[in-house]
């Protein structure tokens, strides 16, 4: 059953009715069952206690994501989750654990078992000298990790890659994964596995972000120094994620430093940061605000003064864009924890020459408030309030004359998670969420100064989506299970549907060091991203399900290994995956989505599917740490009114994709890293010829007379050249009293590739002053960014 429609009885009564029916009193049932069930699991699991507790980092008191506690004579472990709380069961015996995190000097503390404990664990930095560098989770706590199709990323990792002009970015990080790619040169949006950039669900602290990036797509809205982590899935997305059909991006920020007073910041060659983080009432809350703020602009406005009425000079837009980040973190007792999150970015073009005048902005704002309870060291719940916003407008005036256009989406949600822990071979995570859409679709209004002429067009919808989902986490022995159901419904322009979407991952693990993995995840995606071009734009719409425009539908299936080479100093895996994708939509072509009030009535509908196999090595401990990864990916699509029926590549299909990242730590103050890329070049359509028609009262056109038509025949049937590229980058850390400082250079494009950004066609004529018979057309390419070296002065005090 894939989703049900209801016309002859109130919409929104009849969704929240079958809802409940087709979910909630199975969903009881298990979970009754459940209960009962696990007293068996009780009864044998007396002779062993719980051990739990918190990992931090002593100088600033937050959460040490990933590190781990073991036991060398037991040979058992745990690894801390995103809030760096900890739990292994243990034996009734005198026991020794290590903890451990990457830098840090390792703890060892013996417990006597004898009941369920609390240990909170405080680690310090150490010094090069005293710790083997490790990055990230060990090779080891990967293998025996039952999520695939995941990859995590810390903000201290990132900042180590090279980046254009000296910009951190987590997302062209990300790219640097196996199964990510890039829209282009320079672009830092995702294509995940043959998905859109609008079939990735990216959260910021549990907000959704609809549009990631800032300067038309070439920086991502994360300001580096406030992520805390990042997590991206590619596929098996447990049973609480849900809403697209690529991946889903999670972003946590930091909570803020507990222990003192602290400012970090830097300046680039475009933009400064300012990051100012501490305690609050006590040891019971800390505060975080973090700015940052590009300066094209400063330097715009002054070339356009000095040449301004001058006849032939072009004046330059004025551009910048800034973030603001907040974040209040409070714990009230030592079981509840209350964060409020807020994000607020935007970007800002201003245009202007004699009496033309153009306006252009657009922005983010995500926000949450999130409670963390713990009714016991099994048992605790995460209840979520979220906002969020996008939007952007356009503000022309000529002469006498103006004209405005906005659009946007408004998201108002609630979301809570219960999780249980049965046994430690048994865990359970169930809830639901709300969220309420508000839709401004191709608002424009027009007119003259003197009233003579006016316009007022656009679409507001409402929509609302739900979901309620269970998963339950069960290891025995060798083997480990992850199940779920999420069921989804939504409701706009009064149709409603509803989804089943079934989740399902199996881990073999082989010893220590090797493991295989298997996954399905079937998702449902009610909301629509509507553009012109390849790329996501911020004039792109987004736009509801309804009775024409019906829900999106993803199908995964994944398998692959992963090993532990040499004792964990290697990670290898290897991943094959096959992806379906029903209702892709698409426009007319010719057509678009501006000034129409019946946007569906352009819309063309067909299918998708992705395959193909990654590979990657990682390099975990020394002083040279790095990975290589390698695509090898098929994406096709294919509609009815398109490309006559037949299927084709979407522009962002690449069939290899190729990435080296190599960091060598030569010793406490100098790092050095470099990146190496390589990718097929993007399908492109391309005209075969020209067509002439003459047009006999025609004295236009080129040549006179004459309309000159493109002859294209095949959708995306040419290859742009390959892409490739060398970045380099070098940080160099001082050692000030006042806290800690570090320049970091980074060249992009070493070699200076000209790679492929788009392609064009001059007209040769028989004269070079271009009079005469035209010969032919030459196609040529334009690029954009050659070699660019970069420095940036980061500080912390």
């Amino acid at each position: 059953m894939q989703f049900l429609s209801y016309k002859n009885i109130t919409p929104s009564i009849s969704l929240a009715l079958d809802f409940m029916k087709l979910f909630f009193p199975k969903h009881i049932f298990i979970l009754g069952f459940l209960l009962v069930f696990v007293q068996l699991f009780d009864a044998r699991a007396q002779t062993t206690f719980k051990l739990s507790g918190k990992l931090t980092d002593a100088a600033s008191g937050e959460p040490l994501i990933g590190a781990s506690a073991y036991s060398p004579r037991l040979k058992k472990g745990v690894v801390a989750d995103v809030d760096g709380k900890y739990s292994i069961q243990l034996p009734a015996d005198t026991v020794q654990l290590v903890f451990s995190y990457v830098g840090y000097l390792p703890v060892r503390k013996v417990f006597k078992i004898s009941k369920n404990q609390k240990a909170d664990i405080e680690l310090g930095l150490a010094t090069q000298e005293e710790v083997v560098i490790e990055s990230g989770k060990s090779a080891k706590d990967k293998v025996a990790l039952n999520q695939m199709s995941l990859e995590e990323l810390s903000a201290k990792e990132a900042k180590l890659i090279p980046a254009i002009f000296g910009e951190v970015d987590i997302f062209k990080t990300l790219q640097l994964k196996p199964g990510v790619q890039s829209g282009g040169e320079g672009f830092s949006g995702l294509y995940v596995r043959g998905g859109g950039p609008d079939q990735n669900l990216v959260l910021i602290d549990d907000a959704p972000v609809y549009n990631p990036s800032h300067l038309f797509g070439f920086f991502s809205i994360f300001n580096n120094d406030i992520v805390r982590s990042v997590e991206l899935y590619k596929g098996g997305f447990p049973s609480n994620y849900g809403g697209r059909l690529s991946s889903v991006v999670d972003v946590k920020t930091r909570d803020g430093n507990n222990q003192k007073t602290t400012v970090t910041g830097g300046i680039g060659l475009i933009s400064s940061r300012l990051t100012v983080e501490g305690p609050m009432l006590g040891d019971k809350a800390t505060y975080m605000l973090g700015g940052r703020r590009t300066y094209f602009d400063i330097f715009t406005r002054q070339i356009n003064r000095a040449n301004e009425g001058k006849i032939n000079y072009n004046p330059i837009p004025d551009y910048y864009f800034y973030d603001l980040n907040g974040k209040f973190t409070y714990r009230p007792t030592l079981k509840d924890k209350v964060t409020l999150s807020y994000y607020y970015g935007n970007d800002v073009v201003t245009f202007k020459r004699r009496n033309f005048k153009v306006n252009f902005d657009w922005g983010n704002r995500a926000g949450s408030l999130r409670w963390v309870h713990d009714y016991s060291p099994r048992t605790s719940t995460v209840t979520s309030l979220i906002y969020s916003k996008y939007a952007y407008r356009i503000r022309n005036s000529v002469d006498n004359f103006s004209f405005n256009l906005t659009s946007g989406i408004e998201d108002y949600g609630v979301k809570t998670i219960l999780y249980h822990n049965f046994t430690e071979k048994l865990k359970l995570h169930t809830g639901a969420d709300f969220t309420q859409h508000q839709f401004t679709i191709g608002r424009a209004t027009a007119g003259s100064n003197d009233g003579s002429f006016s316009l007022n067009t656009g679409q507001n919808i409402q929509a609302s989506e739900m979901s309620a989902f269970s998963g339950l986490d069960y290891t025995s022995g060798e083997w480990q299970m992850n199940g779920g159901l999420r069921v989804s419904g939504f409701l706009a322009s009064n149709r409603s549907f509803i989804g089943l979407e079934p989740r399902l991952a199996v881990t073999k693990k082989f010893g220590e060091h090797l493991s295989a993995k298997l996954n399905y995840t079937r998702t449902f995606q009610y909301l629509n991203l509507i553009t012109n071009s390849g790329a996501a734009l911020p004039t792109d719409l987004w736009y509801p399900s309804n009775a024409r425009t019906q829900p999106q539908v993803g199908n995964q299936y994944a398998t692959g290994w992963t090993a532990a080479l040499f004792d964990g100093e290697l990670f290898f895996s290897n991943e094959y995956y096959y992806r379906t994708m029903r209702r892709q939509i698409d426009i007319k072509d010719g057509s678009s989505f501006f000034l129409n009030n019946q946007l569906d009535t352009i819309f063309v509908f067909g299918k998708g599917w992705a395959y193909g196999t990654e590979f990657y090595l990682e390099k975990k401990k020394g002083k040279t740490t790095g990975w290589i990864g390698y695509t090898l990916s098929y994406t096709w699509r294919q509609f009815d009114n398109i490309n006559f029926g037949e299927k084709f590549h979407p522009r962002y299909d690449r069939r290899h994709d190729i990435s080296v990242v190599i960091m060598h730590q030569f010793n406490r103050r100098i790092t050095l890293s470099g990146t190496w890329v390589y990718g097929t070049g993007n399908a492109i359509s391309l005209p075969e010829g020209r067509l002439f028609f003459q047009d006999l009262n025609g004295t236009v056109g080129f040549p006179p007379g004459y309309k000159v038509v493109p002859d294209i025949r095949q959708r995306n049937a040419f290859r742009m050249a390959a892409y490739h590229r060398l970045d380099l980058g070098l940080v160099y850390n001082f050692k000030p009293k006042w806290g800690e400082s570090d320049l970091t250079f980074s060249i992009y494009n070493v070699y200076n590739r000209l790679n492929p950004f788009f392609i064009y066609f001059e007209t040769m004529t028989e004269n070079q002053d271009g009079s005469g018979n035209i010969l032919g057309f030459q196609a040529k390419q334009a690029s954009l960014f050659p070699i660019i070296p970069s420095v940036t002065y980061n500080f912390k005090f």
